[in-house]
């Protein structure tokens, strides 16, 4: 029938807490075909085995998209693919969710809007950060006021990025209860100011400012940095190979460096040379976001 491709995403991206996320080159992928029941397949050991289809993520988002346009979901058999590690700060539940979105939309011929899904995500995820990359890609910034999601993508970054995956879970339930509850008025100006500095340079390519600004955050960093090994070694290291800025991905524990074009993999090498127990790789900025892809049958030629 159809097969759907979401990116991992990365959000935060050092002052933009809550708010800034980027789409990245590694891929949850979903391959559907028709079938007389549900049946979901899992291609690879990133993802845990579900025995009862009506307990799969994706199948219950799917069936809330569903429900809420009062539709109902033809079964189908689900061939799932992940290239995103759970619980390490690359979004692997707002990438699950924006295909379960795509799910519903392809089997009742929904024909929702790009704005529809993401408020259907937001309403799934909580926050529109990752799931807004994750549909969009790119570099996207969003703001949730109330109940209403506002986002607006930036154009191309030129950079690569290297990814740092450790081999141990962080929670975002545990990465939370680090921050403070409060912050003052005068410290709030100046962390807002730099994640509005960041922004400005990445917009005129000043990339250099840009990772300057991502390593100054003042909202989540300092007090999530305790929570994960090798956090200033990392970011020092990083600088010296050349390194615009590192920072956490999400909530952590991975790390993620915004590097020159063309040096990701050079850089991504000599890290990998001082990281013992991490994933060190480097990785591309997705601009695609969610893609559909209608396979059709395929038929003999004369």
């Amino acid at each position: 029938m159809f097969t759907i491709s979401v990116p991992a995403s990365s959000a935060n991206i050092g002052p933009g807490f809550d708010s800034a996320g980027v789409a990245v080159s590694r891929y949850l992928t979903l391959e559907v075909k028709e079938a007389d029941k549900w049946q979901f397949t899992h291609t690879t050991a990133t993802i845990p085995p579900v025995h009862d289809y009506h307990d799969h993520y994706i199948y219950k988002v799917a069936k809330q998209v569903a429900d809420w346009q009062e539709e109902t979901l033809t079964p189908c058999h689900v061939t799932m693919d992940s290239e995103i590690p759970l619980a390490r700060g690359l979004g692997s539940s707002a990438s699950a969710i924006v295909a379960g979105i795509e799910l519903a939309n392809q089997l009742c011929k929904l024909n929702l809007t790009e704005e529809k899904k993401l408020d259907y995500a937001v309403k799934i995820e909580g926050h529109p950060d990752n799931v807004a990359a994750a549909l969009l890609g790119g570099f996207v910034v969003t703001v949730k006021m109330g109940e209403e999601a506002s986002y607006k993508k930036l154009p191309a970054i030129q950079t690569d990025l290297v990814v740092y995956i450790p081999n141990f879970e962080l929670k975002t339930e545990d990465a939370r209860k680090v921050l403070p509850d409060k912050f003052l008025m005068k410290d709030a100006a100046t962390a807002s100011g730099v994640s509005n500095l960041m922004i400005s340079a990445l917009l005129t390519g000043d990339y250099e400012l840009a990772g300057k600004m991502m390593e100054s955050d003042l909202f989540h960093e300092s007090y999530r940095a305790k929570l994960i090994p090798n956090y200033f070694d990392i970011r020092s290291e990083a600088r010296k190979l050349g390194a615009y800025g590192t920072v956490i991905s999400g909530a952590g524990p991975t790390m993620i460096s915004f590097v020159p074009g063309g040096e990701g993999k050079s850089i991504a090498t000599q890290m990998n040379n001082l990281l013992d127990n991490y994933e060190v790789t480097a990785l591309k900025l997705d601009e695609n976001g969610l893609q559909v892809k209608n396979n059709a049958p395929i038929t003999e030629q004369d």
